[in-house]
């Protein structure tokens, strides 16, 4: 008996570490990539004014994957240039952007269920819930915030409105 309390302890330390981790990895990086002008858009995680580190949105949807767009096939919305692999995802995106675009402007899902914390993203570190696209800052954050998906999404969302009305 002594053994199993030994090795359950154990375990439950392992995660309340990895989860100590993730947290302070994710503050590490808030607030320090907002987007350059959010009084006139709702702030999107850009690089070097790129959105998603240039990342085809539409691509997560129509390949299931991150693929790397082209600045050839760029288009302007809410203040950030979204780069696409072809000339038919830039027009599908710009048919729909509400749709393809990253929840949250492409900031971290897991970081906003915590706070208001606006923190970067790994294009590889994504998932589709409902047909929205969520980013997370890594794959392991990711797979924190897949553990609670509907109660992440929520207090996200109620976050992510208190952060665009500041």
């Amino acid at each position: 008996m002594t053994r199993y309390i030994n090795e359950t302890a154990s375990r439950l330390y392992r995660a309340v570490g990895l989860f100590v981790i993730a947290f302070a990895v994710i503050i590490v990086g808030t607030n320090s990539f907002a987007a350059s002008d959010a009084s006139e858009h709702i702030p999107v995680f850009t690089e070097n004014g790129v959105a998603i580190r240039g990342t085809d949105a539409v691509a997560y949807f129509t390949q299931a994957k991150p693929v790397q767009g082209k600045a050839e096939f760029s288009v302007q919305y809410e203040g950030a240039t979204w780069h696409f692999s072809s000339a038919e995802n830039r027009e599908t995106f710009l048919s729909d952007p509400g749709k393809y675009a990253p929840a949250y402007g492409g900031y971290c899902a897991y970081a906003l269920s915590l706070g208001t914390y606006k923190v970067e993203t790994d294009p590889n570190a994504w998932s589709i819930v409902d047909g929205r696209l969520y980013l997370n800052k890594t794959p392991v954050v990711r797979s924190i915030w897949e553990t609670d998906i509907p109660g992440n999404i929520a207090k996200s969302e109620e976050n992510w409105t208190t952060l665009i009305a500041e």
